[in-house]
């Protein structure tokens, strides 16, 4: 199977159903947009790409990103998308590893890689209307599930990015999942494509391509609050995937309830949404919100929450539910381990495990960290979580970030929560710090809302009231905002530097 199928099927079953939009304005019907991605297929079989080959997008967003994508599919090709805000040389390492054939980049980047890549095609209109100009390709080339689709490059914070190995079958798997567990699509819906296309946000293409349902790129390209709301009283019916940090802007800029009418679903997922965030963001945007929990190698599916669960208030443990990342997919296991690979009860505290169709193939040429993510047939996710007595999953943190104080293991996410519940705290993130005494301290980074004050008796008092005494913060750090990722994740390596400096 390839994917590339879905589009050709579309575009023979409702070929005048708008397909491509750059703001409000449309640009491609579905019978154009397949006629340009079968084309652009047809410059990639002529500049050499064979099936199997790799083809990079190092670009934002933007209309032509969908036509390259799939136009490396029709021809059979692997789509190794980028993320636009690398800088040049870590693009261009990842090009190499991939031993990419071709690359398709911005044109203000194209100088920075002309002396790293083989190949290199502009994604503008000056070079890619004579690719769209060619005769296209009769239909996609046939692809196995097992053959590759999507080459995921992680963010690489702890050394270089592993290339995740996403095949068709993955993608198929994927896509199912979203229609049983997360939401439904119809034609007249669109997908809002704010958050990078190389992430998250482009694995759900999929979906609205299967249905024949639009596909918009902001006029910025990005994300921006004043924008999304006008698109969605323009257009209806609006769907995005949005991080964390992207619900929490939207929430702050929300002007009104008519300006969230024309927004149908946010798919939230990409890191830890606190609590008092969701019950928030739901006050504020309604019943829109889905949860998803997933990683790069079993994209987007791991749990889920709908949005009638995200919503419910009636449940007697409905805060609880919230809390969780949701139960798992519906064509994916999902369990708890021990540090001896042994199965956990519920409430028991171990890494997450997942396997099912979605789960990658591997890392691309790296068989020893295939091996360490992939043992028995599960998926070692570095998470660390339980289950409740109805198969909700709460996560705690990644392994690698548990505070152990005295012998006890403690979890940043718990204190977490428990500061963002006071009134004048915005962000927070807490780490580890080395004590002679206790092994590990806990200590709270906070930053507070614009105008509050809130010394550490009073943080620390709050903290009581919800939280065990040990779990508290031994020390605070107040800044004026937290360092971030392009994504919006919080570094907490840059925090233990900082904590290593001050001490």
């Amino acid at each position: 199977m390839n994917v590339a199928s879905w589009l050709e099927r579309t575009a023979r079953m409702h070929p005048d159903n708008a397909a491509l939009l750059l703001g409000s304005t449309v640009v491609a019907d579905y019978r154009k947009f397949r006629q340009e991605a079968a084309s652009v297929a047809a410059g990639l079989i002529a500049a050499g790409v064979a099936p199997g080959d790799r083809v990079a997008i190092f670009a934002g967003n933007s209309v032509h990103y969908l036509r390259a994508l799939y136009g490396i599919w029709y021809a059979g090709g692997v789509a190794v998308p980028i993320n636009a805000k690398l800088h040049a040389n870590e693009a261009a390492w990842i090009i190499e590893n991939a031993d990419c054939k071709l690359v398709f980049v911005e044109p203000r980047s194209r100088p920075a890689l002309d002396k790293h890549s083989p190949a290199i095609t502009s994604l503008d209109d000056v070079e890619l209307a004579p690719l769209m100009d060619m005769a296209p390709v009769d239909a996609p080339i046939a692809r196995e599930a097992s053959d590759l689709c999507w080459l995921f490059y992680t963010s690489g914070t702890t050394g270089r990015p592993k290339g995740v190995m996403i095949t068709h079958g993955n993608v198929a798997a994927m896509t199912a999942c979203y229609f049983i567990d997360v939401d439904t699509v119809e034609a007249e819906d669109a997908a809002l494509y704010a958050a990078p296309l190389s992430h998250g946000a482009g694995l759900y293409n999929f979906m609205h391509v299967m249905r024949g349902a639009r596909h918009v790129i902001p006029a910025s390209g990005g994300f921006r609050p004043d924008e999304i709301f006008s698109l969605a009283r323009a257009l209806g019916r609006i769907h995005m995937f949005a991080a964390p940090t992207m619900v929490k802007r939207l929430v702050a800029a929300s002007p009104g309830k008519e300006d969230t009418a024309g927004i149908k679903t946010i798919v939230y997922g990409g890191g830890p949404m606190y609590l008092a965030d969701i019950i928030d963001a739901t006050r504020v945007l309604g019943p829109r919100l889905a949860q998803i929990y997933g990683q790069g190698e079993s994209p987007m599916t791991i749990t889920a929450m709908a949005k009638s669960m995200v919503s419910d208030r009636n449940h007697p443990r409905w805060r609880d539910r919230l809390a969780s990342v949701g139960r798992a997919q519906s064509l994916m296991e999902v369990g708890v381990i021990g540090s001896q690979g042994q199965s956990l009860p519920c409430g028991t505290v171990g890494e997450v495990v997942v396997r099912g169709p979605a789960v990658m193939a591997g890392y691309w040429r790296n068989p020893d960290a295939t091996a360490a993510a992939l043992q028995d047939g599960w998926l070692r996710t570095g998470d660390m979580g339980s289950f409740d007595q109805d198969g909700f999953l709460t996560l705690k943190d990644r392994s690698k970030d548990v505070i152990i104080s005295g012998g006890t293991n403690i979890y940043p996410r718990e204190v977490e929560e428990a500061l963002l519940s006071h009134e004048a705290v915005a962000d927070v993130s807490v780490i580890g710090a080395p004590d002679d005494e206790w092994g590990e301290i806990v200590v709270a980074y906070v930053v507070l809302r614009d105008g509050a004050t809130a010394d550490e008796g009073a943080l620390d008092a709050h903290c009581l009231e919800s939280i065990a005494r040990f779990k508290r913060p031994k020390a605070y750090v107040f800044m004026d905002r937290l360092p971030k990722n392009n994504y919006g994740k919080v570094l907490k390596t840059a925090l233990r530097e900082d904590w290593r400096q001050r001490a």
